[in-house]
């Protein structure tokens, strides 16, 4: 028969043992898991910095061809059928210290005509006053605003253009 003694002994040892075991397997967890979100980063960093340098020379390319045009022209060409708009910044109806900045292109169906779409760009700032944050908040939202967008550009063209190109929506 075992004494009261020996059962503490015995119990005592094994929770010691089962908590350095436990120990060592989070160390090793921890450890592996800092390892590979070290490698991950690595990697996502190196992807980043290309896409950076990418993005850098299109806004590059696109600036000079921006400043190749007329003056102080509010659109440029990149693409015969596709002309880029000036950004738009604007308030927001509500909150009205809101503000948005969308910068979007315009594909027409044959070729662009800058003046229809300086017409379409005065439509899209006004359009943008009348909205409220929680109108384009979400993915749903930003479909939406994207929709009724492109659908007023379509209507304003009388079908001579036929999509409006999001390059940048910012909310701030």
């Amino acid at each position: 028969m075992k004494t009261p003694e020996e059962d503490t002994k015995k119990s005592g040892g094994s929770f010691l043992t089962t908590a350095i075991v436990l120990l060592v397997l989070s160390a090793l967890a921890g450890g592996g898991g800092w390892l590979v979100g070290m490698i991950a980063g690595a990697q996502n960093a190196k992807q980043a910095s290309a896409a950076a340098e990418q993005a850098a020379t299109d806004m590059k390319q696109a600036g000079d061809e921006a400043q190749s045009t007329e003056g102080d022209a509010p659109m440029a060409m990149v693409d015969p059928q596709i002309l880029t708009l000036a950004p738009i910044t604007t308030n927001l109806s509500f909150p009205s210290d809101s503000w948005v900045r969308v910068e979007v292109a315009l594909v027409f169906e044959k070729e662009a005509d800058p003046s229809l779409a300086e017409l379409i760009h005065q439509d899209v700032m006004a359009y943008m006053r009348t909205v409220s944050l929680p109108q384009i908040e979400g993915p749903r939202g930003f479909q939406h605003l994207r929709d009724d967008l492109s659908e007023r550009a379509v209507i304003r063209s009388n079908g001579r253009v036929s999509k409006m190109l999001f390059w940048t929506f910012l909310i701030e």
